[in-house]
């Protein structure tokens, strides 16, 4: 039995891209310094901190380091692998594929976007990734990752539907946290501002 971990999600900083990004590599905008001290002082000094991969979380994670204990970057712990409609605008994603872009958001499942994965996929991953960590042995964990994985974590401590969790609003540095006391989730907040 692994427990008590308090998982800090943290979504990281904004893009502003128009287009659908996943595993493209766009940087954050991290020049709001106001908001990137409120969001480290709003974080467990002593926590553990680690982020996926791509520049846009490592770069936020760097931001809010503070000294807190960097772990090496988790690639399962990226976007959804949009696949071909990585980089493309939603309306040019519903006029090429109508019907599975569709289903894609509205029965999240195995449905798969063109050269990408699924929800279920994308679950998996990053739910093997929160099992190890959870074994590690950190009392918090700070997590700097993407809208879709905090969701399909959001989905697995709410015991709720991936359409449900899909409902959620995750905005760009936003808080999510999840306890773990080593039998059962609970959900203390989502999307909070500091």
């Amino acid at each position: 039995m692994t427990g008590p971990v308090s998982w800090w999600w943290v979504r990281h900083g904004p893009t502003h891209a128009k287009n659908m990004v996943g595993w493209r590599d766009l940087p954050a905008d991290l020049s709001d310094q106001g908001a990137l001290s409120r969001l480290s002082d709003h974080l467990p000094k002593g926590a553990a901190l680690v982020s996926s991969d791509l520049s846009r979380a490592v770069a936020t994670a760097d931001a809010v380091a503070d000294g807190r204990t960097r772990l090496a970057h988790q690639k399962n712990l990226r976007e959804f692998h949009f696949g071909d409609w990585d980089g493309m605008h939603w309306e040019k994603v519903a006029t090429r594929d109508p019907d599975l872009s569709r289903v894609f958001w509205e029965e999240p499942g195995d449905h798969m976007a063109p050269n990408g994965e699924s929800w279920n996929q994308l679950s998996a991953r990053v739910s093997q990734t929160v099992d190890l960590f959870n074994a590690a042995g950190h009392r918090h964990i700070i997590a700097v990752a993407h809208f879709g994985v905090i969701l399909t974590q959001i989905a697995r401590a709410g015991d709720m539907s991936a359409y449900a969790a899909l409902g959620h609003k995750i905005d760009n540095l936003s808080v999510t946290r999840l306890d773990w006391d080593g039998a059962r989730w609970a959900i203390p907040f989502i999307n909070h501002i500091p």
